[in-house]
């Protein structure tokens, strides 16, 4: 009986091992779906019109700011972890950087460099808390909790833009040059302090990885558009925070509450009275 006892364990702990060795050679998966996708994996974002100086009339800089909690933003948020060969936008950027495909900038101006090392020193949250030793004379001391980086933290990106006339063609185009990565930080008691920007990235060296990762479709499984779609589309919501002044300025700076919510209309409409008024009907 005993000798039965210990076969059968020794049957069920050689099953458990064999299992584990097996799931570690497995390299790539059986496919989910009934075709390989390679459209976007193999895509290149669509290049941008050559311009020059001399065909620029007119030309405005404008900062804003994509909310990823707003409904349609949500694609650019999940999910949170990847799955099926998707991944949200700031896991695609800290992958980017981590492989040395993309820069990391200080400012909006990109003309302070930072290494890979200090973004991720500069991500890691550092708390102090007060403990008690666990034997006699059970006195506090303080001690750092490090808290690695976690991307579902990032819940807003600014962007810098440039909207321009062109003459030769006759249009009004608007160029992204910049993204910063924002969270949002709270004090200790789950109060809102403000919001953080964590660096900038120049947007056009991202478009080749942006072109190359899908974005979840509500309507279709089979259509999915690519991160650089749906920038380059402009399939986002957002509000302007700044646009380019002689004081160099936020709109908060000088105005706030719901005059700074019209003050970002007024600067979306102006853009748009001016493109209707190129033309008569």
């Amino acid at each position: 009986m005993k000798r039965l006892i210990v076969f059968c364990l020794m049957a069920v702990l050689a099953g458990s091992f064999n299992s584990s060795v097996f799931a570690q050679i497995v390299e790539a998966p059986p496919l989910i779906e009934p075709f390989e996708r390679e459209a976007v994996p193999n895509a290149e974002p669509v290049p941008y019109t050559h311009l020059r100086e001399a065909d620029v009339m007119w030309s405005k800089t404008i900062w804003r700011v994509i909310d990823l909690r707003e409904k349609i933003n949500q694609p650019l948020y999940y999910p949170m972890k990847p799955i099926n060969n998707r991944k949200n936008l700031m896991t695609v950027i800290m992958e980017g950087l981590q492989e040395d495909m993309l820069k990391a900038y200080d400012t909006d101006q990109l003309n302070i460099l930072k290494t890979y090392d200090e973004v991720m020193a500069s991500l890691q949250r550092e708390d102090s808390i007060t403990l008690f030793r666990d034997y006699p004379p059970y006195e506090p001391f303080d001690t750092l909790i490090k808290t690695e980086f976690d991307p579902s933290t990032v819940m807003m990106f600014r962007l810098m833009e440039v909207w321009f006339f062109d003459k030769q063609r006759s249009v009004i185009e608007c160029r992204i040059q910049a993204m910063c990565p924002v969270t949002i930080e709270y004090d200790e008691y789950g109060e809102f302090k403000g919001f953080k920007p964590l660096f900038w990235i120049y947007f056009p060296e991202a478009r080749k990885i942006f072109a190359k990762n899908d974005v979840f479709n509500r309507q279709n499984d089979v259509e999915r558009r690519s991160l650089d779609d749906i920038f380059f589309k402009r399939m986002f919501n957002s509000y302007i925070y700044k646009e380019s002044n002689v004081y160099d300025r936020f709109i908060n700076e000088y105005t706030g509450g719901l005059d700074a919510l019209l003050e970002s209309e007024r600067i979306k409409n102006d853009i748009f009275v001016l493109e209707h008024d190129l033309w008569e009907y």
